[in-house]
């Protein structure tokens, strides 16, 4: 989060500045098969006015043509071209480790396939072909006996690439386990260690800027741990939406390298003014402001001085007082009214 000694007017809008929109999917622009409220009218709003929406997810089970045409059931405009996928930054970290027309053990969904038969190479899912590598990423119907194929493949010397790494996935029941929970169940068998491709790692990033030639794109991510951390490593400015996995306890604990630059209630919130952070630090005080909200971090005792009219404010306030002290996250007294900030629900 950007942070200011001095009042004045609120900043401008998180978009201001952007030359390019890169949306995360599960949890900012749906959930299972229903929208997000508000997304799609406000990612329409943007293509309107000329900046570039694309969008980028870890998720592996379906295509990138399969993906678009999903959102364009949501009443999103969007082509495959639009759609950067980890199968695609798998693959291409799969191309520098074995060549072309290779035999790859597939865990996972069509949009592995479909990726790895566009690149030349040959799909198996049995151990026993021998393959010359893996290739793992989440599809709802994965199940033991694929995973247990995966281990027996690994018990030879080769190459291990999972898609990436997401604990958990936003689905319109609830939340759900995500690749990362089947990539420790083979990791568990096997002791070896995935290389990942997906978000935090750098390589969909770059994929997505050289794709649509773009220099100073906007990340808009619901996970700290791979959309807003990659966001950082790789440089460009991020926004966590609060509709999705991280609330107010994920970004109270969050380090400095999964700190987002805005922090907005839904996509609406794009195109408004963004509130001023007014930070004053002493020895064991620290003030934050926003708008009219107002918290005090004393010694570890974090205090509400003002709620203020935006919870949303209040929860930006809160971040900016912790993320300014020298306190660890365990040691505060955070109020429960706090922790349990949730605007998913």
């Amino acid at each position: 989060m950007r942070l200011f000694g001095n009042k004045s007017d609120d900043l401008p809008a998180p978009v201001a500045a952007a030359d390019a929109l890169l949306v995360d999917l599960d949890g900012v622009v749906y959930r299972g098969a229903n929208a997000v409220p508000h997304a799609v009218e406000a990612l329409n709003a943007a293509s309107d006015r000329g900046t570039r929406v694309g969008y980028i997810t870890n998720n592996a089970s379906r295509t990138d043509a399969d993906v678009a045409e999903h959102l364009r059931t949501l009443g999103l405009r969007t082509e495959a071209q639009d759609v950067v996928t980890s199968p695609q930054a798998a693959v291409r970290l799969l191309s520098e480790q074995v060549p072309t027309g290779s035999l790859v053990l597939v865990v996972g969904g069509a949009g592995l396939v479909d990726e790895l038969v566009k690149a030349g190479y040959r799909v198996t899912r049995q151990a026993a072909d021998e393959p010359d590598a893996v290739l793992q990423g989440f599809a709802p119907d994965v199940n033991w006996l694929q995973l247990a194929e995966a281990s027996y493949a690994l018990r030879r010397d080769i190459p291990w690439i999972a898609t990436n790494q997401d604990w958990t996935i936003p689905r319109e029941q609830g939340i759900a386990p995500g690749n990362g929970t089947l990539v420790s169940a083979v990791h568990t068998a096997t002791q070896k260690m995935a290389q990942v491709a997906g978000k935090p790692e750098t390589a969909l990033f770059t994929a997505a800027q050289e794709r649509f030639g773009v220099a100073h794109p906007l990340m808009i991510g619901d996970r700290l741990d791979t959309d807003i951390r990659g966001a950082n490593r790789a440089g460009i400015a991020s926004a966590l939406v609060l509709t999705g996995i991280d609330q107010a306890k994920q970004l109270f604990a969050s380090g400095p390298e999964d700190r987002p630059d805005y922090i907005i209630r839904d996509l609406r919130s794009l195109t408004e003014p963004y509130p001023k952070v007014e930070v004053s630090v002493q020895p064991e005080l620290v003030e934050a402001r926003v708008r009219k909200s107002r918290v005090v971090l004393d010694g570890i005792s974090l205090r509400v001085r003002s709620a203020g009219n935006d919870e949303v404010d209040l929860l930006r306030a809160a971040c900016a007082a912790i993320w300014n002290s020298d306190k660890v996250i365990y040691a505060l007294e955070i109020p429960a009214s706090l922790l349990e900030m949730d605007f998913s629900v």
